[in-house]
């Protein structure tokens, strides 16, 4: 494990984020294409989630995501951001979201 200082935590921006749409890619067993809402803008994030998620009971949660993230293309779909879920040794995922409702875009310290 690398060590950070505060200054390179400071470089990233992590928001609370909805999800409006969620859907999953053709061809693929795991990758989920999911509309957020980051408060002042919509995005679009893929995620290889779709084999312990269906794409509809994401949609209305709130989850956390690297907003600042390089984007990157998967099947032919930019995603902007990552979405910050835990992940067991076995591959079991879970989702990172906020223990109370929070305001689309909200930061998190």
């Amino acid at each position: 494990m690398e060590i950070i200082n505060l200054n390179d935590f400071k470089k990233l921006d992590i928001k609370v984020a909805e999800i409006l749409e969620a859907e999953k890619v053709p061809n693929t067993d795991k990758l989920l294409k999911l509309k957020i809402n980051l408060g002042n803008e919509e995005r679009i994030i893929v995620s290889g989630i779709g084999e312990q998620y269906q794409p509809e009971e994401l949609i209305g949660k709130q989850i956390i995501v690297l907003a600042n993230l390089e984007p990157k293309t998967f099947k032919g779909i930019e995603s902007q951001g990552m979405l910050l879920a835990a992940v067991s040794e076995n591959g079991i995922i879970s989702l990172l979201m906020p223990d109370k409702k929070m305001q689309p875009g909200d930061k998190i310290s």
